[in-house]
């Protein structure tokens, strides 16, 4: 990839949790006591953006707040990648159309990660790329996955001088050192 490409990753927070499977099984490995599956999936998913984006990409998870009253819309960042709540009254809907135009305006290559068919069809109307909750599931599963194979142990083979030269002069080598 040439580094000076501009790429902006957005990601339609809790769409994803709801139909990236990766995520809406949280609620079933949780204990019937646990009400906090919610968060615990939030944290999953930014970390998963974190991990995707690296290098490559400016990131933003927007969460749908409009319905709550003290949502001022305002983010943070959370290891690079920005975490945004939309502001009350607003659907995520709205900010990350939003941001898609401005992210397109400004020459970033965008890519838009929601199941949602009218975001995916707007975004697709501006010249923005998608991807699926799903198929944003399953490339998490599959980057963890090459990690994982990534950690095997390795031993180096331990290289001699005699693995390196021809079998004449290594024999003329042994025949003068025996000769001492």
């Amino acid at each position: 990839m040439s580094m000076n490409r501009k790429r902006l990753l957005i990601v339609d927070g809790f769409n994803v949790l709801r139909s990236g499977s990766r995520y809406k099984n949280i609620s079933l490995n949780m204990p019937d006591y646990d009400h906090d599956w919610l968060n615990r999936a939030r944290e999953m998913l930014i970390n998963d953006v974190v991990h995707f984006a690296g290098h490559e990409w400016r990131a933003t998870i927007v969460f749908d707040g409009g319905g709550n009253e003290e949502s001022t819309g305002e983010s943070r960042k959370v290891g690079g990648v920005r975490v945004q709540f939309s502001p009350s009254g607003s659907s995520a809907d709205k900010v990350i159309e939003k941001l898609a135009f401005e992210g397109r305006e400004n020459g970033y290559e965008v890519m838009v990660v929601t199941s949602d068919a009218t975001i995916q069809d707007t975004v697709f109307g501006l010249g923005v790329d998608r991807m699926s909750a799903e198929g944003f599931s399953l490339e998490i599963d599959r980057y963890f996955d090459e990690v994982r194979l990534d950690e095997t142990p390795k031993t180096a083979t331990k290289r001699t001088v005699a693995d390196r030269i021809d079998a004449n002069t290594l024999a003329k080598l042994k025949a003068l050192r025996d000769g001492m």
